[in-house]
């Protein structure tokens, strides 16, 4: 008999807010989790996966039903539990101003190791997370990916007999993202460890042995990840775009059509899309002469009907946005940004070395690369909030390097972490972001109307927004940066650690933004996005590795039909082969 590590039997758990109102987090929720494998948790944004890890982690008490952890009452067993199991939250807390050892002996530390077996932990851990030669440098100072790694080291500094992990990819790199879960997968191999992982990425989800899909606090459906993949069996198609024909704006046309249509996503550059039940012809691509081929369905497809059935909230879209996709959709000719050698040093550290690129009217331009390898200094010069060492930088001309304030003027930016005032309302944050950009009262009050509409904001303008859900956070960050109509939007990893249908959303705005002449740059870990995009460019190490069209990419590498994550590891570990390990 499979011993069982959890055991969730009608687990209730509701939070009381302001004026005595209850929201429920977890209703009747059964689970369990059996010894010596990988379990997962997907769900959107609000599902209830965090609290549950709390709960598990007896950080919490349940509000009704029962939670046993490794045979042991979740309330009056908290303290053994803790004692037994490894927990790394979303905000690992590193120590920055200290090393890598010095993070590592604190945790042991905290966790009663002993001494005389700390080096041969320690030495296990350093070497299978590749930070053996990083022991006297200070957490600060590593890249986002190998401070997860950092983090998940010190969370494993014992040998626990549960490890869990809320979201521990996001904001990290495909490749890091990969030898993250290549070190979970041989704990669990050669300690037998029992994982419960909650994450954002479907193929991550993939890996596990057993996944629960919840969605506002309910169990939607649970199996393995081949048997949630059938639940969209046989309603799964894709097509090549037409020649020069954006795939986001083909998904674009697909996904508002909700009668025919479940899902549709840009995909090995063509659309994928699944069907309704019942349908068997789809209006668009009928009436544009498109032939569609069955595929197989995928973890996500099944995650994608799922939530359609149980009426997730998806945004509306209104017909002027249809009329807006009707009139086009590419790229214009005027340039918007110019990049010429491009150049900044951090004392004798160059993190970008002699970049050049030209970004259009209308176009959607991403910029990728692993953690620390400079695109974020590149989109930090974009926007204006750090200067170049050396080069030609002009944003919608605008010499950047002369007169930055005035070039900010020209910009929206939304960056990778909430920056609003979490303590003022959705009204006063607008109010006070389109007063920071010196717009009239009445111009103001016009603006707001417009953005509270085409963001769906008008049930939380009195909600603090602090206290929104991620997606409502999300949709905030965008209407402030859109208020006053700027003609290029920075967006700096816009839907880290954001689910699926969150995603789908926040990108058909951003299609019908580039469609009417905003030019859109992005900094993205879903490397599936780089799909949306006209053009990408790739870094490492500083210096410029590609540069193209997803269809020019692929071309390029002889891999016609790979997903993005194969292109971008394969781009990146070619390059490091030729040169140096980035330091």
């Amino acid at each position: 008999m499979d011993e069982i590590m959890i055991r969730a039997k009608q687990l209730n758990k509701t939070f009381t807010i302001k004026k005595g109102k209850q929201v429920t987090a977890l209703k009747a929720l059964d689970l369990t989790v059996k010894k010596g494998v990988l379990t997962a948790i997907i769900g959107p944004d609000g599902a209830g996966k965090t609290t549950f890890m709390r709960l598990v982690a007896g950080l919490m008490k349940p509000t009704g039903g029962k939670l046993t952890v490794l045979g042991l009452d979740s309330v009056s067993g908290a303290e053994e539990i803790q004692t037994r199991i490894s927990y790394m939250p979303q905000k690992f807390g590193l120590y920055e101003d200290l090393t890598v050892m010095e993070n590592m002996n604190l945790y042991a530390d905290l966790h009663g190791v002993p001494q005389d077996s700390r080096p041969s932990r320690f030495r296990k851990l350093l070497t299978m997370m590749g930070l053996e030669r990083f022991t006297g440098r200070l957490a600060g100072k590593l890249s986002g990916g190998m401070k997860q790694k950092l983090g998940l080291a010190c969370t494993l500094v014992r040998s626990p007999e549960l490890l869990l992990l809320d979201e521990p990819t996001v904001g990290v790199d495909p490749l890091s993202r990969k030898e993250l879960w290549e070190i979970v997968q041989q704990f669990v191999r050669e300690e037998n460890l029992s994982v419960l992982v909650s994450t954002a990425y479907m193929n991550e989800a993939a890996l596990c042995s057993h996944v629960y899909v919840l969605n506002k606090g309910e169990l939607l459906a649970d199996g393995t990840p081949d048997a949630l993949c059938q639940i969209a069996a046989g309603r799964c198609f894709s097509f090549p775009p037409p020649q020069g024909e954006p795939t986001r704006v083909l998904q674009a046309h697909l996904i508002d059509d909700t009668e025919h249509i479940v899902d549709a996503v840009p995909r090995g550059g063509k659309v994928h899309f699944i069907l309704q039940e019942h349908v068997t012809n789809v209006p668009y691509l009928d009436a544009h002469g498109i032939k569609a081929e069955p595929v197989a369905p995928t973890l996500e497809d099944g995650f994608m009907v799922l939530l359609h059935k149980a009426e997730t909230e998806s945004l509306p879209v209104s017909r002027e946005e249809e009329e807006i996709l009707d009139k086009g959709g590419r790229p214009g000719k005027e340039v918007n940004i110019i990049v010429k050698n491009l150049v900044r040093k951090f004392g004798d550290f160059t993190a970008v070395a002699n970049t050049s690129f030209e970004v259009h009217r209308g176009e959607i331009f991403g910029l990728l690369g692993p953690n620390g390898a400079g695109k974020t200094t590149t989109f930090k010069m974009l926007c204006g909030l750090l200067p170049a060492t050396s080069g030609v930088l002009s944003v919608a001309g605008v010499n950047l390097r002369t007169a930055r304030t005035q070039a900010r003027a020209n910009v929206g930016y939304v960056a990778q972490k909430f920056s609003l005032y979490s303590n003022m309302s959705v009204m006063a944050n607008l109010e006070f972001f389109g007063g920071i950009y010196g717009l009239p009262p009445k111009r103001l009050k016009e603006r707001i109307q417009d953005v509270v509409s085409k963001f769906y904001l008008s049930d939380r303008l009195d909600m603090k927004a602090g206290s929104l859900p991620g997606g409502y956070k999300q949709r905030l960050s965008m209407a402030c940066a859109l208020l006053h109509e700027p003609k290029i939007l920075f967006l700096d990893e816009p839907t880290s650690g954001i689910d699926p249908l969150t995603r789908r959303n926040f990108w058909r705005r951003i299609t019908t933004l580039a469609a009417m002449g905003t030019t859109i740059i992005i900094t993205t870990h879903f490397m599936e996005e780089a799909e949306y995009c006209d053009r990408f460019m790739i870094q490492d190490n500083g210096h410029l590795l590609a540069i193209g069209s997803p269809a020019e990419i692929r071309e390029r590498l002889h891999m016609e039909g790979a997903d993005m994550d194969n292109i971008f590891m394969t781009i990146v570990e070619q390059a490091r082969e030729k040169g140096e390990e980035p330091k």
